[in-house]
Parts: structure tokens; sequence; C-alpha cells
């Protein structure tokens, strides 16, 4: 269930901050360069508030319905797309995204381009990586390609990369995943100085994530409880 109390959100909150600390502390990296994205999926505007209230300035949606209503209702974060960008949707997206974390090969990423140059915006992105073979996103081996493609669209600014790894038993089976993110973004980034975002880690797995050099960790059930399944 997703929490109804202020007070247990705030202290969730508190003890994935000091998780982002712990890890920072480990790897020797300073915790404000790690940007905590609160995946707000299916969490209502008003608990989405309070963490905003509690300092969480960005926050991730998967579907455009809640991006477009917890915008309208909750004035001051940065609204991360981080579901499966589509086609017949992508240009809403160009609408409401302050930045997109998954961008991969198709139709949808042209059309999400084509619609922001339309609206004179340049939209930060993140390229998703798949690892697995079996979900949305570029294959490793395609990254550095389409980060070329990506940086010749008008209407998109490459920033980095993102990636969801296979679900781990436990925190360190991703480890791997997360090194070889790493490794991909230091290729991009020989040719496009500008992507220094990776977009690694979850709730299970954030610090792991931190000392894999993530900027941004997506973290949801750590901050707001279990969310119902989709179609729920």
């Amino acid at each position: 269930m997703v929490l109804d109390s202020r007070e247990a959100v705030l202290a969730n909150l508190a003890r994935v901050r000091e998780g982002i600390a712990r890890a920072c502390d480990r790897s020797g990296r300073d915790p404000a360069t790690v940007r905590l994205v609160a995946a707000s999926k299916a969490v209502p505007a008003e608990v989405v508030r309070w963490a905003h209230q509690g300092g969480v300035e960005d926050f991730g949606e998967n579907y455009v319905r809640e991006l477009e209503a917890k915008r309208e209702a909750v004035e001051g974060p940065r609204w991360h797309f981080i579901g499966t960008l589509q086609s017949h949707t992508a240009h809403r997206v160009a609408d409401l995204a302050d930045i997109v974390q998954t961008l991969s090969p198709g139709n949808a990423v042209a059309r999400l381009a084509r619609r922001a140059a339309q609206r004179s915006r340049r939209i930060p992105a993140l390229i998703e990586v798949d690892f697995t073979g079996e979900r949305t996103g570029v294959a490793p081996e395609q990254c550095v390609g389409f980060a070329d493609e990506v940086s010749a669209m008008n209407g998109l600014e490459l920033r980095g990369l993102m990636t969801l790894p296979p679900m781990p038993q436990v925190a360190e089976d991703t480890r791997p995943s997360f090194i070889r993110l790493r490794e991909l973004l230091a290729e991009v980034r020989a040719k496009h100085p500008q992507a220094q975002e990776l977009s690694m880690g979850m709730s299970m797995d954030y610090e792991v994530a931190v000392e894999e050099g993530a900027t941004m960790v997506r973290v949801g059930t750590a901050l707001f409880g279990e969310r119902p399944p989709a179609g729920t």
C-alpha cells in the first residue's frame, strides 16, 4: 500500500538520503552529485507533494496521464518521463516532461524530437540501454551509434544513459550491469562530452548504483511503499 502518512514518507526519505550518503562515503563521492528521482507511479498527488515539501526536486512518471495530472496538481518539481516511450503518446511527453530517460530506436524518439523542435524546446534526454535482450532500449553494442543519431536530432539534448538491469535476487547482482553502463557512458562521452548522466539503481540496489557512479537513482517503493500492480 502507498503510504498515507506525511511523517512516514519523510522518514523514508531520510533513510534513502542516508543510504545515498553511505554509498558516497564508501566510494569517495559527494552526495550532492547524486540526484534522487522519486519514482511516483501510482502515488497520489498529495503524497508527491509531501515528498516535494521534504526537499525532493525530481519525480519520475511512467504514464502520460499521470504525468499530466500530477504536473498540474504539484507545482515546482522537475518531471522525468521514465516509462516506455511510445509513438502515439511521444508528442504528449514532449509537451509535459522536463527530462526523458527512455530513448530507444524507433518512431517514438523521432516524434518526440520533432514535437520538441516545433515547440522550440531541447529536451534533456537519456538513452535506455537494455542488457537483457528482452526489454525496450538499445543493445549495448549499438549504444554509441544510437547516441550519434540522438545528438543529430533537433529538439533533443543527449545527457547520458539509463538502464533497468535484470531483476536481482540481491542488490549485488546488479553491479555488473552498472559497471558496464558506466563503461558505455565513457565511450559515448568520448564523442559527445555533454553526456554526463548515469541513471541507474532503484529501491533495492541504489546504494550499489551510487558506488558505481550513478548520478541519478530512481527510487519508488523505498520512499512511498508498495504500489498496486499495473491494471489494478
